[in-house]
């Protein structure tokens, strides 16, 4: 069995000037102490935000690819090792497969045991959730609101469209006027199949069914 513990500074200054650092490699010394373990490793995450999962981080991947069943992690903060609930989630669940202990100092020591386990893990899957709403919310939001303003969402740029200096979507004058004798054709009673002819031949190369959601689109 080997004990390992993992500590992280995300800031310039907590990394210059070591005390974070020393703060929680002392935290987790005495912790280690008071439960009879002698640590083998600490592995220290120097000037990392948070916000990148455990295993994307240099000391973090290196950490997760050592670990034996039986081996026994030791971190000071829930937010030491995890900013995202998902991933303390996804990591607990892999350590607890393999038979690996995961003590969080401020949570009461093993997440991964038969104690407090299941709360923890109860409390993650719920935040966890809970991020996933919010971040679905956030996306959607901002999208509804480019779309508002017209601003380009990435893909393939709208028939009728072009993009802008700004990003934005402008309108491109050629095709804005392929649209509008779209539906004077279509008015006329031309068929979908002969209008996508008409355009290819003014040099728009469109499908019956592009033609189709155009003049819809346009008439709505």
């Amino acid at each position: 069995m080997s004990v390992y513990g993992y500590t992280r500074v995300s800031t310039d200054r907590q990394v210059n000037e070591g005390e974070s650092l020393g703060a929680q490699t002392r935290t987790i010394e005495g912790y280690a102490m008071m439960h009879n373990l002698a640590i083998d490793r600490v592995f220290v995450e120097r000037g990392v935000s948070g916000a990148k999962p455990l295993g994307d981080r240099p000391e973090g991947a290196k950490l997760l690819a050592i670990l034996r069943p039986g081996d026994v992690v030791i971190t000071p903060k829930l937010d030491r090792m995890f900013r995202s609930a998902r991933d303390a989630l996804n990591v607990c669940d892999r350590l607890k497969a393999s038979r690996v202990s995961l003590h969080m100092i401020d949570l009461g020591g093993d997440v991964t045991g038969d104690g407090i386990s299941k709360l923890v893990f109860t409390i993650l899957s719920a935040v966890a959730e809970a991020e996933r709403d919010r971040t679905r919310e956030r996306i959607r939001d901002v999208k509804a609101d480019q779309r508002a303003r017209r601003r380009y969402l990435g893909g393939t740029t709208p028939f009728g469209w072009k993009i802008g200096e700004a990003g934005e979507l402008v309108e491109d004058d050629d095709q804005q006027r392929a649209i509008r004798h779209m539906v004077q054709l279509r008015s006329a009673g031309r068929s979908l199949r002969a209008i996508a002819e008409a355009m290819k031949a003014q040099g728009f190369d469109l499908s019956h069914v592009s033609v189709k959601n155009l003049i819809e689109r346009a008439s709505s």
